[in-house]
């Protein structure tokens, strides 16, 4: 039976500085689902100074390939770059945006939130908050609004009174707005940040590949290291993989719920 990877008296050992510095790095640059571009560039960038050699299919998934001393059973492990993210659905008569969700999540973890929305012409910078934001104004009432994406709305940081405009500023229907990811990493060890899911994973696979290309190591047989651009969506690794695969890993988050199998 093949053993996963070379047993030669090297030994590949996980850069920690590296993986944390990675990670940061990822996780600010906006990706909600269909605005990947920028993120898939930067891993692009970081494969080609790990000298590890990539393709990126059609619609711009990563697939990078680890040659082994074999090229059969091939494996493969898969992380995503997509995070959740919004889409603006309506420029609404008092100069503010209507959202709508880009995967699924509730509106209440959106509330206060700060975030940039892409335009054509340029990104601007913005703040989503609850139609019934000021206390002082609505009392009991900020608390007794339903929650949903029809209850919040985004505050532009930009001049803008009605619907007209926020047309003559170029926003339209279907601009990306990707929120803060506000990431900290605490003494104690423990990280926290908007996208963990997926970016943290896609670190996870990062810092193995710097460690075997420090220590000259391969894998025992040829393994692919793939980065799909639209797990949010359902869009998985399907589309992604080779037929020739026999095994594959998915890093990704567990759901912290009754009745799983994880916790944080």
């Amino acid at each position: 039976m093949n053993k996963p990877f070379d047993t030669s008296s090297r030994r590949a050992k996980i850069d920690v500085d590296y993986l944390l510095d990675f990670f940061q790095r990822l996780v600010v640059i906006p990706s909600p689902t269909g605005h990947t571009d920028q993120v898939v560039h930067f891993c692009g960038h970081e494969l080609e100074r790990l000298g590890v050699p990539f393709e990126l299919t059609r619609r711009g998934a990563i697939r990078a390939t680890l040659k082994g001393a074999s090229r059969s059973p091939a494996r493969a492990m898969v992380a995503h770059l997509d995070t959740l993210g919004a889409m603006v659905k309506q420029l609404k008569d008092n100069g503010r945006l209507e959202l709508v969700p880009i995967g699924t999540w509730s509106a209440r973890f959106a509330e206060g939130a700060r975030c940039t929305i892409f335009t054509d012409r340029r990104s601007y910078r913005g703040t989503i908050l609850p139609l019934k934001a000021s206390g002082h104004t609505f009392n009991e009432a900020v608390d007794t609004q339903p929650v949903g994406w029809t209850n919040v709305e985004v505050r532009v940081d930009a001049v803008a009174y009605k619907a007209e405009d926020l047309k003559r500023l170029g926003f339209n229907v279907g601009d990306y707005v990707a929120l803060d990811p506000n990431p900290e990493v605490s003494s104690c060890g423990y990280i926290n940040s908007r996208y963990l899911d997926d970016k943290a994973g896609v670190a996870v696979l990062f810092a193995p590949m710097k460690a075997m290309a420090d220590a000259k190591l391969k894998p025992t047989v040829d393994t692919y290291m793939l980065f799909t651009i639209a797990e949010e969506i359902g869009v998985g690794a399907s589309s992604v993989l080779h037929g020739n695969i026999a095994e594959m890993v998915t890093i990704d988050n567990g759901t912290v719920a009754p009745g799983q199998a994880s916790r944080e």
